[in-house]
Parts: structure tokens; C-alpha cells; sequence
């Protein structure tokens, strides 16, 4: 990647990429949201800590929790998100064994700007997978998971490159016609 990780932000302290940060040399800063009064209060702690290091783009992968207007407001434009789903299809949580219950052929991936709605900003990149007749909720994650590993890390070069342009994206009208 043309990129540098210059930070990892955490609320899980022993989750797996906590050590692997740590191996690298990454800065790690692990937080619990239990210990804070309200989502808004620890978005303010991160926030304080990208701007200190001068964070341009902030990348979320497993972050199950809707970012504030805290974060949204602060890096509206560049923020990423991804999500195992052809959004709009499938917002939220258990994205693939939705589409399993609503009998979809076809699923996929989505790298999206962050809205600070539910999965609702501009798409920046999708890649489709068929569901296999036999798949099981387990068989489709474990191939959205192999799907995510390579399209993520593209979307950054994209946009590292300038293939993608963040402005562009970020200016585009919602599909009912509003502003972002």
C-alpha cells in the first residue's frame, strides 16, 4: 500500500489485531465504551488522538458501534466503513444471514463512506459473490471474509493513488436527492 497505519483504535483490548498492531510498531489505544458516559465522550478521546497525529483517513473494519456526529463531522469525507452486504441491501448486523433468510443468489461486499447513519454512506466500491446452493451462513462469511481482505486494502490504494476521489464521493446526493 502507498498508505502508512499510523494509529489503531480498539474497543476490544484483546482482540487479534491488537497484538499484530503491537508486532509492527503500530500505536495501539484500546478503550472499553462501558467506561465512558456516552458514545459521544470516547468518540472525543479518539478524535483528540487522530488530530494530535494528524490522521487523513480513518478506516473502519469491525467496529460494530454507529459513529456520532463527533467523528462524522470531524472526518466527514474520510471515513471508511466496509460491510458484508450489497448495500443498500442488508444494513447492520448479521448482514449475511439476512440474505440467507431472504433467499438472495447473489451477495457481496461494500467499502461505503461513513454518514454516521447505519450503513448509509456513498458507496466508494462493491464486489458481488454468488450464493452456492448448500451455503451455509459460515461457507458465505468465510468467502465475504476473503472478498473483504482484498478489496479493502485496493479501496485504500485507490484512494492513496487517486483513482478515487474522496470529494467526489462525499458531494454525491443521497438517493432520495438530499445532501450528504
Amino acid at each position: 500500500l502507498d498508505a502508512r497505519i499510523e494509529l489503531l483504535v480498539c474497543d476490544r483490548p484483546n482482540a487479534g489485531v491488537v497484538e499484530r498492531a503491537k508486532q509492527t510498531g503500530v500505536p495501539v489505544h484500546t478503550f472499553r465504551p462501558k467506561d465512558y458516559d456516552s458514545r459521544e465522550t470516547y468518540e472525543r478521546e479518539i478524535l483528540t488522538m487522530l488530530q494530535q497525529k494528524q490522521i487523513e483517513l480513518v478506516v473502519l473494519a469491525g467496529y460494530m458501534r454507529i459513529v456520532t456526529n463527533v467523528l462524522v463531522d470531524a472526518y466527514w469525507g474520510r471515513m471508511l466503513n466496509i460491510h458484508p452486504s450489497l448495500l443498500p441491501s442488508f444494513p447492520g448486523l448479521d448482514a449475511v444471514g439476512q440474505a440467507l433468510r431472504h433467499g438472495v443468489k447473489v451477495t457481496g461486499v461494500t467499502v461505503h463512506l461513513v454518514d454516521g447513519g447505519l450503513d448509509s454512506g456513498p458507496i466508494l466500491a462493491q464486489r458481488a459473490l454468488d450464493i452456492e446452493p448448500g451455503d451455509t451462513e459460515a461457507s458465505v462469511a468465510e468467502r465475504i471474509h476473503r472478498i473483504e481482505h482484498r478489496l479493502y486494502p485496493e479501496v485504500i490504494q485507490a484512494i492513496a493513488t487517486g483513482s478515487i476521489h474522496l470529494e467526489d464521493a462525499a458531494n454525491k446526493p443521497k438517493e432520495d436527492g438530499t445532501a450528504p
